[in-house]
């Protein structure tokens, strides 16, 4: 059973009947689910990644209010919770302590995002990194009567602002183009192997955002990077690629150029670019020129 099952059927079966039993017809007012870190959140656990913050548990968001009124009593319900459940128990490391439990929901965005409900502008969209914000969006929502946990939630799905995600798109294909396209042969060439190996892991990893930004998806933690990007139907043989860089089979170039030509037909294809050309620095001066946002326009290409 996936981590985010168990947590569910946790929920309904053990704690929502003592929830209920215990707080009568305020129970409705307490969202619950489980977003945020963990694996399981992103449905890639496993064996090896229950070592470690993984067992039955869940969120219970409350608006600031609700907070201060039911927000001590809910807790000490929550930690009296039993520990066990299918037979697995929590295993919780000390910085994962307050992944689960009893929350405010301006708390629980607020750390991923800077903000305690939708960012209010492209500028607070933009400092956000998308891993922060796919951590967020994660996981489900069990339950939420009142509906303000799930506003915010659909607010920030499924991606950034259209010219917040057009200039981060434009500032990974471009690193796809100098780490990948220039440096990563060149380094080669040299015979400066470490070299070699910095740039071909920064060109994989601006490719598989750039996959992510071209679905509209928000690219999680790194080492997830490559499972979320094989699932996603936009670019899939590019992603497959990408994951093949490092199979020390050799022919990384073409593997290279190969990727770099699907995302620019891509980029063709949605609109997003008029460039011929097979250097996908010309794509993202492209991209560039389709941003309408007077502040996001002003940063270089690099940035994002």
């Amino acid at each position: 059973m996936q981590g985010l099952e168990l947590c569910r059927r946790y929920y309904e079966e053990v704690a929502a009947p003592l929830i209920e039993e215990k707080f009568g017809g305020c129970a409705y007012r307490f969202a619950a689910g489980l977003a945020g870190e963990g694996s399981e959140c992103l449905g890639f656990d496993d064996e090896i990644s229950r070592d470690h913050d993984f067992g039955p548990g869940f969120c219970l968001w409350l608006t600031d209010e609700d907070f201060e009124k039911y927000g001590a009593e809910l807790k000490k319900l929550y930690n009296e919770l039993p520990k066990e459940f299918l037979g697995i128990s929590r295993n919780v490391q000390p910085q994962a302590v307050h992944r689960v439990g009893v929350m405010r929901t301006g708390d629980f965005y607020g750390r991923f995002t800077g903000c305690r409900s939708v960012p209010p502008d492209e500028a607070a969209w933009f400092r956000i990194p998308s891993h922060l914000l796919a951590a967020a969006t994660s996981g489900a929502v069990f339950r939420d009567d009142l509906g303000g946990f799930s506003e915010i939630r659909r607010a920030l799905l499924p991606c950034y602002p259209r010219d917040v995600r057009l200039k981060k798109l434009a500032a990974r294909v471009f690193v796809m183009a100098q780490a990948g396209q220039y440096n990563y042969p060149r380094c080669v060439r040299r015979g400066d192997m470490p070299a070699a190996a910095f740039a071909l892991s920064r060109f994989a990893e601006a490719a598989l955002e750039a996959i992510h930004l071209i679905n509209e998806r928000y690219a999680p933690y790194y080492k997830w990077l490559y499972r979320s990007a094989e699932k996603l139907p936009l670019l899939h043989d590019a992603a497959v690629s990408a994951g093949g860089l490092f199979a020390c089979g050799g022919g990384e170039t073409e593997k290279i150029e190969y990727i770099c030509d699907l995302t620019a037909a891509e980029l063709r294809k949605s609109g997003l670019s008029g460039s011929n050309e097979s250097f996908l620095t010309y794509h993202a001066e492209e991209i560039m020129l389709r941003i309408d946002s007077a502040y996001l326009k002003r940063f270089g290409v690099m940035i994002g």
